[in-house]
């Protein structure tokens, strides 16, 4: 897969300026009310206990969709799916599994120390890469493969040609990032993400990969590793795709031991992971065994879609696709006698951004010209696995959608002159992004953590990759009215939230915020919806060709 990244970046001096001198519009005004308590409404229920963190095929989704369905009927939606459904049928496989043992020794003649029994969770995450019950592997070797990434448009390529079939694969995360013409400047693309990384591993017919974990590559704590893998997992199942016998993460300190028993400096490996000239290095001497026990199940996700068809008979066979994922993680070993992810920021909050957009929508509909999808997606948490799903078999052509306007993990911390849109430059959605945002004295910033990858880690990104151009709106962090040190109080709070039982309702909440985003993203969608014209990528983005590929395959329909 050749992925590559072209962002255009307007000088944030002069958009602050312009924003600063632009008075607010009192006429661009919603067709209806929004508040922090219709915002509120939708979280309370949906990350209540009682909908028990509402894990893909389970009675927690089934009450979820149930839920969001009659929200929508109460507005006025009519069924999105064809044939007059409400919901879209996500064919799953479910995993959970039971028992993990990893064991790295010495081969026969090699010096050190003998062998290292790691923890299951504590030390390093596993699971079977497909549908195996178990999987036992005895003296496999294994191939430090650096980043793992074959990039010819970034002139990388870290196999260098190497026959690593049959072996397991220990991977650096992340890209490289110490060269401004390489890698959009060190920014984390997606040869960064871990499912490339697992991604190779299948290509070149290893027997398994290991994923180094840090704190920096990452971009989160272990707990996160943990706690999403854990837990039971989701793919949508092929019976004709092929797959390494298992995929996992290792922890630093026993990835630092792994690497001594090899004679190797594990810093020292990760730092020689940035140089073109790397080649893969075999851990001399160590050897890997693990063994797998893993149960399934078969189930069904449901993806809820609601459409407002459009008012324009030109337009209304084209669309703008709204989404939300409406799963969290479900249970989990308890802490201080809690067990329910209940994600109320990530994502209850998105879908009642979701459902409050629809009602304002339906307020409005005799001036909506092109067709409204309003979409709320299972497995999210997964990999994306809902919106690939709806992505790859719309109820509408990718090349008739104009736009994908992505609501994932609203903000809760308080009103912001700012807003982030990751992505920021990619597409021409932006010019009407930031001209919006200067009628409400706004202003818009790129990422400022692109290195986090936050591009490739939402369901905008599956329509993307259909070559839909998506708009991913996030919090920004100019606070108004809040202390010096509130940002450090965000970061806070985020940390200990994200993917933990502490996703819940805080009194600290500050939903000022989400309801003038939502005001912001309202104004940009109308635009979108009402253009002449659809969407489009910058010339150069790595998801052009798709666009076009996509615009063709809708006009020969």
């Amino acid at each position: 897969m050749k992925l590559f990244t072209s962002r255009l970046y307007l000088p944030l001096s002069f958009i602050v300026i312009i924003a600063a001198c632009t008075p607010h519009d009192e006429e661009h005004t919603l067709p209806g009310p929004l508040s922090e308590d219709h915002l509120m409404e939708h979280i309370r229920v949906l990350a209540s206990d009682e909908f028990g963190g509402r894990t893909p095929g389970t009675i927690y989704e089934e009450m979820t969709v149930q839920y969001i369905i009659e929200q929508f009927e109460q507005i006025g939606l009519e069924p999105g799916m064809p044939g007059g459904s409400w919901t879209q049928t996500v064919p799953l496989m479910g995993q959970q599994t039971h028992q993990a043992g990893l064991t790295l020794s010495l081969a026969d003649g090699a010096t050190g120390n003998e062998s290292a029994g790691f923890a299951y969770q504590d030390d390093f995450m596993a699971w079977p890469a497909h549908v195996q019950e178990s999987v036992a592997i005895s003296d496999a070797e294994l191939v430090y493969v650096g980043y793992g990434i074959e990039a010819p448009e970034e002139e990388w390529d870290d196999f260098k040609g190497t026959d690593v079939s049959g072996k397991v694969l220990v991977f650096k995360n992340f890209n490289p990032v110490t060269f401004e013409d390489r890698f959009d400047g060190g920014n984390r693309l997606y040869y960064g993400r871990w499912t490339y990384k697992y991604e190779q591993a299948i290509e070149k017919g290893a027997l398994g990969a290991i994923i180094i974990h840090t704190d920096e590559t990452a971009g989160y704590g272990w707990d996160v590793v943990r706690n999403s893998w854990s837990l039971e997992r989701f793919f949508v199942y092929d019976e004709e795709g092929h797959d390494t016998d298992f995929e996992g993460w290792l922890t630093r300190s026993r990835s630092e031991q792994l690497f001594e028993m090899a004679g190797l400096d594990l810093d020292e490996m990760l730092d020689a992971a940035e140089n073109p000239d790397f080649e893969p290095i075999t851990l001399d001497g160590v050897r890997l065994d693990i063994s797998l026990e893993a149960g399934y199940r078969g189930i069904e996700g449901q993806n809820v879609v609601g459409k407002l068809a459009g008012s324009d008979p030109d337009l209304s066979d084209e669309a703008v696709i709204f989404s939300a994922h409406h799963d969290h993680l479900g249970y989990g070993d308890p802490v201080n006698g809690d067990s329910i992810f209940n994600g109320a920021w990530d994502n209850a909050s998105g879908v009642s951004k979701l459902i409050n957009m629809a009602r304002l929508f339906e307020m409005d509909r005799d001036e909506i010209r092109r067709s409204l999808y309003f979409v709320t997606v299972t497995a999210e948490e997964s990999g994306l696995l809902g919106s690939q799903y709806f992505a790859s078999n719309p109820p509408v052509p990718a090349g008739r959608m104009s736009a994908n306007v992505n609501l994932d993990a609203t903000n809760i911390y308080g009103e912001t002159r700012d807003l982030v849109a990751i992505g920021y430059g990619r597409t021409d959605i932006d010019p009407i992004l930031e001209e919006e945002a200067r009628r409400l004295g706004r202003i818009i910033k790129p990422d400022p953590n692109p290195e986090q990858g936050y591009y490739y880690r939402s369901d905008h990104f599956s329509f993307a990759r259909q070559g839909v151009p998506s708009l991913y709106p996030n919090a920004g962090n100019e606070f108004v009215d809040k202390p010096d040190d509130y940002n450090d109080q965000v970061a806070e709070y985020r940390s200990k939230i994200y993917h933990t039982v502490h996703d819940r309702i805080h009194d600290w909440w500050d939903l000022s915020g989400a309801v003038e985003d939502l005001k912001l993203i309202y104004n940009v969608s109308k635009r979108i919806a009402n253009d002449d014209n659809m969407r489009s990528w910058v010339p150069g983005d790595e998801f052009e060709e798709a666009r076009m590929d996509a615009l063709e395959g809708a006009s020969g329909r």
